[in-house]
């Protein structure tokens, strides 16, 4: 590689062609650069070698392997694109550092737990106020329904259709749309919530459903801080991968006890679990059967039906 062409020219090259076609990279385009900064300064010359990446996906500050195996990822492409200026440049082979789709064990919540964070919640501050409903009602939602936080708060006062019973749920993730039946109980609770946010905030032009109390649409770092408020007043513990209790994790517990609810009736979850995932708005059904394999409590179901069904076809 000459002194005029940089890697990191080659770098601002490649990505100026994905962006024309219409790719983003806005994080992989700030690794890239960090990589060819890494490469500079250490006096690298010559083609990108395979030890060149794998010294730079490894020099992180995290120690987790799969940080490493995600780097090396992100440099695969451009490092394709790179061989066609120079053959002896050396691609990384696929997963040559692992694989980079390790999905954390989320916590699952109790129901006793879920009933003591809407309890918290509707004693948040000020008494009486738009604040504690707003809370209440936005995570007893996701408890209920196992909707993503971020389609709750696009929410719009529209979406929510009481005489129908549902919800919709517009350009969520990759851009799909969906239909959300809800319990009658929801439907109450939704109901309360705006004849409260009507009456408390009756000049609001906001079309959010869910507002703050000064009548503007509830930012996702709004319910983030709220929901670590109430996670340290509860003085929870995490019984998952992640280092405390999430919101997403309401999220998790709605579609393991839909599973497990199944499991326990002897329902063929293999025939429900589509319905379930497009309920959720997963994209491929697979994204629900992780679940079955990474959640504790529903692998020991699982495990306790197949023995069942392995006695049975002993006794045969």
């Amino acid at each position: 590689m000459s002194h005029s062409c940089t890697l990191t020219s080659r770098v601002e090259d490649y990505l100026h062609v994905k962006r024309q076609l219409g790719y983003e990279l806005r994080c992989q385009g700030t690794q890239l650069l960090a990589f060819a900064r890494f490469a500079e300064g250490r006096g690298h010359r010559g083609p990108v070698t395979l030890d060149l990446a794998l010294r730079w996906a490894r020099d992180s500050h995290s120690e987790r392997p799969i940080t490493a195996a995600k780097r090396i990822e992100v440099l695969r492409p451009f490092i394709r694109y790179l061989q066609q200026y120079d053959p002896d440049t050396e691609v990384p082979p696929h997963r040559i550092l692992g694989s980079t789709h390790h999905r954390p064990v989320p916590h699952i919540f109790s129901d006793e737990e879920v009933e003591a964070l809407l309890a918290a919640a509707s004693r948040l501050s000020p008494r009486g106020g738009l604040r504690p409903a707003t809370y209440e009602t936005l995570f007893g939602l996701i408890a209920a329904t196992g909707m993503r936080i971020s389609e709750a708060l696009r929410l719009e006062r529209s979406d929510v259709m009481f005489e129908h019973g549902m919800l919709s749920v517009r350009k969520s993730k990759f851009h799909r749309s969906r239909l959300v039946p809800l319990h009658a109980t929801t439907i109450a609770a939704l109901r309360r919530y705006a004849h409260l946010r009507d009456r408390l905030l009756p000049l609001a032009t906001d079309d959010n459903f869910f507002l703050s109390q000064w009548g503007c649409a509830l930012k996702i770092w709004n319910a983030e801080d709220a929901f670590c408020t109430l996670r340290r007043r509860l003085g929870w513990v995490a019984r998952g991968e992640h280092q405390a209790p999430r919101i997403h994790d309401l999220r998790h517990t709605f579609i393991t006890n839909c599973l497990l609810r199944w499991y326990r009736r002897q329902i063929n979850v293999d025939n429900a679990i589509a319905a379930l995932s497009t309920y959720v708005g997963h994209v491929r059904v697979t994204d629900t059967y992780w679940y079955v394999s990474a959640i504790p409590e529903l692998m020991a179901v699982a495990s306790q039906r197949f023995e069942r069904y392995a006695r049975e076809i002993a006794d045969e």
